[in-house]
């Protein structure tokens, strides 16, 4: 599977230490099987007036089955409580990969308000079933990095 990593560099050697911990999965290195997404996690970037790069990966699926693996298929109860969970910096899980719905900007909003406690838990939910999940993948440990991602190439936004 080709998988897709923007950022404001080619990342040819990808690692766990750059990552950010209070994020959907916690810490990991992110990427996704949708290239107009990557192209998207640019845009934060060249909005500063930085250079927008993708990193195009091959991603070997075999991984999925090795390492401890959660799959999130949709936005459900279970994928909230997860994130909820890894944002305040509270994840004590083990998974190496975690694959599952991102964040993007209509499905933040609604988990910010049920963050703020503006919206219950229920309608939280109600508000995300509606939503199609764009696909991120969590890599959690260097290990399976070096194992399964294999660098292709990398180009600009």
């Amino acid at each position: 599977m080709i998988l897709f990593h923007g950022s404001d560099r080619v990342i040819e050697r990808p690692d766990i230490l750059h990552s950010r911990k209070e994020v959907d999965f916690g810490a990991g290195f992110y990427a996704t099987p949708i290239e107009k997404q990557a192209r998207n996690w640019c845009k934060k970037f060249t909005r500063r007036g930085m250079q927008g790069i993708v990193s195009v990966y091959d991603f070997d699926e075999t991984a999925l089955r090795i390492y401890r693996t959660r799959e999130f298929e949709i936005y459900s109860e279970e994928w909230l409580s997860f994130i909820s969970q890894c944002r305040m910096g509270k994840d004590i899980s083990d998974y190496d990969i975690i694959t599952g719905g991102v964040a993007n900007d209509r499905v933040f909003d609604t988990v910010e308000l049920y963050f703020e406690g503006l919206i219950s838990r229920s309608e939280a939910i109600g508000r995300l079933a509606m939503e199609k999940p764009n696909l991120q993948i969590c890599f959690r440990r260097q290990e399976v990095l070096d194992h399964c991602l294999k660098f292709e190439r990398s180009f600009e936004v």
